[in-house]
């Protein structure tokens, strides 16, 4: 009988271990960080400010061409798309040089207009208006819901799921929109992160 025990125990726990490496399903998501990573690359449309120390007639305010470049003062067109903000500075040091004694350039984004799409959130399934919007920080399930026009007549709110990329695959988690909707339980109403989809399946008939 032990022996059982112990090989049932056993495969529970091999259980476990796969479900949290390969499962599809986690009880809470991880905490959101609304940070920008650092290596985020400039893209076509994505305004960036170019400033030289000392040098404020040489700044810039401009929207990246659809080439993938922008033009500055006297160095004249220089590539911005695909790169990240320090590489795009460490270049047009290296040929400001020619012109300016030992110049400091600094890039800031000023407006992430190419890579908009990758910070929404998407709400599909059974609500009223399926919808995509910008991610805004401290944004919850139930904020994208309401966005949605709430779930529709046909909704089954208690099977619903926030889905979000988690390395090369993606995760489930969830949510119990019928609680939260009409009892004010917000234990599920998780904050959302840039990407995620929420759905509302409809109910099996």
């Amino acid at each position: 009988m032990n022996v059982v025990r112990t090989l049932l125990s056993a495969g529970f726990c091999l259980l476990l271990a796969a479900c949290s490496t390969t499962g599809t399903t986690t009880a809470v998501p991880p905490p959101v960080d609304g940070a920008m990573p650092t290596d985020y690359l400039i893209g076509v449309d994505d305004i960036v400010q170019v400033s030289v120390w000392r040098q404020p007639e040489l700044g810039i305010t401009v929207p990246v061409r659809p080439d993938g470049m922008i033009s500055a003062p006297l160095v004249g067109d220089v590539r911005a798309g695909g790169l990240t903000p320090e590489a795009v500075a460490k270049d047009i040091e290296e040929k400001l040089t020619v012109y300016v004694r030992d110049p400091q350039v600094s890039v800031m984004l000023t407006d992430l207009r190419s890579h908009e799409y990758l910070s929404r959130v998407r709400v599909t399934g059974a609500v009223k208006q399926p919808i995509s919007i910008p991610y805004r920080q401290g944004m919850t399930v139930l904020d994208a819901v309401l966005a949605a026009g709430g779930v529709t007549e046909f909704a089954a709110p208690a099977r619903s799921d926030l889905y979000r990329k988690a390395g090369d695959g993606t995760r489930s988690f969830g949510v119990r929109l019928d609680l939260i909707l009409n009892q004010g339980d917000l234990s599920t109403n998780f904050d959302v992160a840039p990407g995620d989809v929420i759905t509302v399946p409809e109910r099996l008939m």
